[in-house]
């Protein structure tokens, strides 16, 4: 199947690590994330529920090999001065989205090029995205994942 570039935004809030949980409790629970032991594509007598939990869900061998094409294949954010790892997020700093793009402050215009950002599969990117004033407005997450 190949990794698949998958994207979120959040309404901005102080709490970085909280917003990347909540958002990986919604995509769990809405079921927006590719369930390969229950895909269309097998028959209807190979397919199996869909998980109770994230445990459950990374449980499944498949699920391990193959990840769910969704942020759920992120576990956590890693502070500036880790070295990035499968499963990882790190956030963007004003100092290297200056260092990157120019700008210290980084806004939804800016979107289109945030695939400058060091990435590769298995880890994902956050970013605080501003308004035209500056002001923090939300939190964008994205990365590479699945196979």
């Amino acid at each position: 199947m190949g990794a698949s570039g998958w994207d979120y935004s959040v309404p901005y809030q102080e709490d970085v690590v909280g917003a990347f949980e909540g958002l990986r409790r919604k995509v769990f629970e809405e079921r927006d994330y590719y369930w390969v032991s229950g895909a269309d594509w097998r028959p209807v007598e190979d397919r199996l529920p869909w998980p109770e939990t994230v445990e459950e869900l990374w449980a499944d061998e498949i699920v391990q090999e193959a990840g769910t094409h969704s942020i759920l294949d992120i576990f956590r954010i890693i502070g500036q001065d880790e070295k990035p790892d499968h499963f990882t997020m790190k956030q963007v700093t004003e100092e290297e989205a200056l260092r990157v793009l120019g700008i210290r402050k980084l806004t939804r215009a800016h979107v289109p090029r945030l695939e400058e950002f060091d990435h590769w599969r298995w880890y994902g990117r956050c970013a605080v995205l501003h308004d035209d004033q500056g002001e923090p407005q939300e939190i964008y997450f994205w990365g590479y994942s699945g196979d």
